[in-house]
């Protein structure tokens, strides 16, 4: 239902979540825009409402994947909820990558070059791009 029409349905609809998850252990799904039809703005009540839900325990949202404002509030809620093992997908998509300096320029600036051989200490696991 959606909340312009029924104060009461995001409350109604994790209540719900949360009755199957814990009573009847079943995955679940629902259109995660749903709720805000007729509202102005509504990927701002989207992006608040699929964190709700996740934590309430919906498994899977039928979501427009092309809205950075979602996908930010989907992968924030997988971080927050221990679903995104050592925030990985969380840093493979916003990690800014830095760039070293050119070879030329640590040269100018005094910086000694050395061949050294660099062993890592533990092995990491390789980024997931999604």
């Amino acid at each position: 239902m959606p909340i312009g029409a029924v104060s009461q349905a995001g409350v109604q609809v994790m209540k719900l979540l949360r009755r199957l998850r814990t009573e009847l252990k079943v995955n679940t799904t629902c259109g995660a825009s749903n709720v805000s039809f007729g509202l102005p703005t509504r990927e701002g009540i989207n992006a608040a409402f699929l964190p709700m839900v996740i934590a309430s325990g919906m498994t899977s949202a039928i979501t427009n994947p092309m809205q950075e404002e979602l996908v930010r509030a989907v992968m924030a809620a997988d971080v927050l909820m221990g679903h995104d093992e050592n925030c990985m997908r969380w840093i493979g998509k916003f990690r800014v990558a830095r760039r070293p300096e050119p070879m030329a320029k640590r040269l100018a600036a005094g910086a000694r070059v050395a061949a050294v051989g660099v062993v890592p200490t533990r092995r990491c696991p390789p980024l997931e791009h999604t």
